[in-house]
Order: C-alpha cells, then sequence, then structure tokens
C-alpha cells in the first residue's frame, strides 16, 4: 500500500510512504528521483550563502536590547539610543552599549578585516555608517559607561535632538582614532 503526506513548504511534492508487510519506508523511487534536484538546490542554497556573507554593502543588524552583550564590555545594550555595531563579512555583528566602548574595541584594534562600523541616531535610532555620522558631547548626559557622547545621521537630525543642543562636536577621529573612524 503506497499513500503521500501532504506537500509542506520544504516539501512541495509531499513524500510517497510505501508499506511492506506492516513496515513503514520511503519509496525507494522517490528518493531517486529528487536526489538530483535535491543536491542541485543545495549546491545552490550554498552558492547564494557565500556570495550572502562574503559580498555586497555589509548593513546593520537589528538590535535585541533584551538580550544582546556589548562586545567591549559585555553589558546588556539596553538602549538603542547609544547603541552601535560593527558588520564584518562571514561573522555575526558586534554590538556595543556605548560609543566609548566601539572607541575602545577600534583603538585596541580588535575590528575584523572589511568590517563596517555602524551608530544609532539618537533622536531616530535609526543605524547610521559611522563615517558619515556626526557625534556630540554632552557633559551632563548619562551613558551606559561614562563616554558623554552621542551620534546623528546628519548635523539637522543633531539640531533637532534637544538632548544635543548643550554639547560640543567631536570629531570622528578623536573618537575613534585617526584610522579607525571610516571602518
Amino acid at each position: 500500500m503506497t499513500e503521500s503526506v501532504r506537500p509542506t513548504a520544504c516539501h512541495p511534492e509531499g513524500l510517497v510512504i510505501r508499506r511492506v508487510s506492516g513496515r513503514t519506508g520511503y519509496d525507494r523511487s522517490f528518493l531517486e528521483a529528487t536526489g538530483a534536484t535535491l543536491l542541485a538546490a543545495a549546491a545552490t542554497a550554498v552558492a547564494l550563502a557565500a556570495v550572502a556573507c562574503g559580498g555586497g554593502t555589509p548593513e546593520p543588524a537589528a538590535l535585541d536590547t533584551r538580550n544582546e552583550p556589548c562586545a567591549s564590555c559585555r553589558m546588556t545594550v539596553s538602549s538603542a539610543v547609544f547603541a552601535s555595531q560593527l558588520v564584518a563579512p562571514g561573522e555575526l555583528p558586534r554590538f556595543f552599549d556605548d560609543l566609548g566602548c566601539l572607541a575602545d574595541y577600534l583603538k585596541a584594534g580588535k575590528a575584523p578585516a572589511g568590517a563596517t562600523a555602524f551608530v544609532a541616531d539618537h533622536r531616530t535610532k535609526a543605524w547610521v555608517r559611522a563615517d558619515r555620522a556626526v557625534y556630540t558631547r554632552v557633559p551632563g548626559l548619562e551613558t551606559p559607561m561614562g563616554s558623554h557622547v552621542i551620534a546623528h545621521a546628519d548635523a539637522a537630525s543633531r539640531d533637532a535632538d534637544p538632548v544635543a543642543k548643550t554639547g560640543q562636536p567631536v570629531s570622528a577621529a578623536e573618537l575613534f582614532g585617526a584610522d579607525s573612524g571610516s571602518q
């Protein structure tokens, strides 16, 4: 007796099962017919994953403010407005809870090859490439590790943020080091 299992997203053609003498097994003809197709699909998936991980413009990853530890100080990155991240091809993103932690990490030369740094706009929480952001040191502002530095996508975002009005501009080179700010 032969019966089919309902098709699913993973198995669009269903799975043919043959019962012989009370035992259940896969239909060998089904496996042989689809074996080459499955092998080709697996090879395509591996090739696509390699291309996705190895090339193109790095994109920022989503931040989980309940579970993501800072790559520098290991505290939980609990506030998106102070967060930053390093994204490197073929690696998991590294998140930071304070721009000071990212700066320390970069100055220590720990950034992986090909990494791109992203910072959160303090006003909008949108990810911005660190080399394109503007930075402000606000002495009275409490940041997670006491750097007192916030980032914005541009001068217009900074000027629209009431917190930044009492601060002083900080260059990326001063914050991250001469070679590190353009990661």
